[in-house]
């Protein structure tokens, strides 16, 4: 049975050391510089609870990635005055609180620098790049006034085959653990790696599943399930090259997924499917590295 948060029986999961002490110490981790950004992660999609919760877990390894950060929710589908408040509608209330500290501090008798940089950073809970909620997310941001930079989407990105992996040995199909060797009878001898978004989320798709074919030493293919007939192709064509047992690994989060797509796919193709990425823990650490990528900040300037 699978976790949202990693595996049940996969991977092992990696606990945080003790700090060591001496001259092999490890570098003390970064810390959100003072008045950084606000990190506002979207979520696309119809808002639910199970979304919320998803999204909130994601930010907490991010707060913990990166102490000090100022991290938000904004929802795409979202609405001013309930439980899911819009994208938009946090950028401006971000920006309002800036604002508000600037007058708040000038009050005080204190000399406050001109803002420079922008209010806050969005950074898409996607994948890969999806030609459509990338339009909308930019739309958002031009409909805030606040002045926010749209980040890079979280994949491809090693981590994100790892996750792949992860959810495929909770579902019984892959090992979760070459190092052991021990051995699967369900294991896939063929992947699928299948994502929505268009053909550049395909690309994208297929540059994860390269990574993935490396950690499993099995064929992995990408296919579209928005595309109809895209995973029935994709599946035949493994058959063809010999391949018997297929599994799909969803190259996504979960929210951006329409109810149903993955059930129908997995009917075309004639195979069994892992559980989305959810809130597999490195995904947390990503959107911070887009964060700070999309800052111009490396660790060492982050801590400063």
């Amino acid at each position: 049975m699978s976790s949202p948060t990693g595996p049940a029986n996969g991977l092992p999961v990696r606990m945080p050391r003790p700090r060591q002490t001496g001259r092999h110490r490890r570098p003390e981790p970064a810390v959100a510089p003072e008045g950084a950004p606000a990190l506002v992660l979207a979520v696309p999609g119809a808002p639910s609870a199970a979304s919320r919760g998803l999204a909130e877990e994601i930010i907490s390894i991010g707060r913990s990635e990166l102490p000090g950060l100022d991290a938000r929710l904004g929802f795409l589908e979202g609405a001013e005055g309930s439980e899911f408040p819009s994208l938009s509608g946090v950028l401006d209330a971000v920006a309002r609180e800036r604002a508000e500290r600037a007058e708040y501090a000038r009050a005080a008798g204190h000399e406050v620098p001109a803002p420079t940089g922008p209010d806050a950073v969005v950074v898409p809970l996607l994948a890969g790049p999806d030609a459509d909620l990338l339009r909308r997310f930019r739309q958002a941001l031009m409909d805030s006034s606040a002045a926010a930079e749209l980040a890079d989407v979280l994949g491809p990105h090693p981590l994100l085959a790892e996750g792949l992996h992860v959810r495929l040995s909770e579902a019984g199909q892959a090992r979760a653990d070459r190092a052991r060797l021990f051995s699967v009878t369900t294991a896939a001898d063929g992947i699928i790696v299948a994502t929505t978004g268009g053909e550049e989320a395909v690309q994208a798709a297929a540059v994860t599943g390269m990574l993935l074919a490396a950690r499993l030493a099995v064929p992995v293919k990408a296919a579209a399930l928005d595309q109809e007939g895209s995973v029935a192709a994709v599946a035949e064509q493994l058959r063809l090259e010999g391949s018997t047992q297929l599994a799909l690994a969803p190259h996504l989060i979960g929210p951006e997924a329409a109810e149903g797509l993955l059930d129908t796919a997995c009917k075309e193709g004639d195979c069994v499917a892992a559980e989305v990425l959810g809130a597999y823990p490195a995904l947390g650490k990503l959107a911070v590295a887009q964060y700070s990528a999309a800052l111009g900040l490396s660790q060492g300037a982050a801590a400063h």
